[in-house]
């Protein structure tokens, strides 16, 4: 495990692969330190020794943030390890994590301990998945869970059988679209909620977009999301 430098102040940990309804899914997660020094971990993976200590390393944890419900597998690990972090997430989350004390719910407002460094947005249109999309403003790193899937050509040869990888690309969660689950795209039916979502992401201008789960964009952030909410489009 080594934590990638992606700008000043945020780091990038790449996990292992769980599996989700039988499909090897790879994981990932983002260290951002903020402006008063706390480290605020997004989508926390597998906590390895290694890891611990790089992010020991860098300072204190102070927030451990699941974006949605989905992402939850690590928080007891990570808690257990880094007692005083808060746990932070969305209703939806705190329902599933009875046995886990959190923060208030997280909505489309970043609580004022992030604020001046994160911002965020509240994706709701679905009642299958509801998630919270975050953006760091000084390195302008847009962070979506799922709401975008970026599988790459390789990943899905070496980790799905070839039936399954025709469903991934015949729903577009593979590079050239990078389009959210088709469960999840069926089931927004609150799309005026939904584009308000996005509307607010592409007004970030984000120069990054780093998903959990594929092929991260380093540049043209701003038009990787316009492409993979297209299927939003009236």
């Amino acid at each position: 495990m080594r934590l990638e430098s992606i700008d000043q102040n945020i780091w990038l940990a790449d996990g292992e692969n769980v599996s989700f309804y039988g499909f090897p899914y790879p994981t990932r997660s983002l260290i951002v330190r903020l402006s008063r020094g706390a480290l605020w971990i997004w989508s926390p993976i597998a906590l390895t020794p290694e890891l611990r200590g790089e992010i020991e390393a860098l300072g204190a944890v102070g927030f451990l943030v699941s974006p949605n419900k989905l992402h939850h597998l690590y928080l007891k690990d990570w808690k257990a390890a880094f007692p005083r972090a808060s746990l932070c997430g969305p209703r939806s989350t705190i329902e599933k994590r009875p046995d886990l004390a959190f923060q208030p719910a997280l909505n489309d407002e970043p609580p004022q301990e992030w604020a001046e460094v994160i911002d965020q947005a509240w994706f709701r249109g679905s009642p299958f998945l509801d998630e919270i999309e975050f953006f760091h403003r000084p390195s302008a790193t847009v962070m979506i869970a799922d709401m975008s899937q970026n599988f790459s050509s390789a990943f899905l040869c070496n980790y799905w059988p070839w039936w399954t990888r025709l469903l991934a690309q015949g729903a577009g969660m593979t590079e050239g679209k990078g389009y959210g689950p088709l469960e999840l795209r069926l089931t927004t039916l609150d799309r005026r909620s939904a584009r308000a979502t996005v509307k607010k992401m592409l007004a970030w201008n984000p120069r990054r977009a780093v998903m959990a789960h594929g092929v991260w964009q380093r540049e043209n952030g701003r038009d990787y999301l316009e492409r993979a909410f297209r299927w939003l489009s009236p």
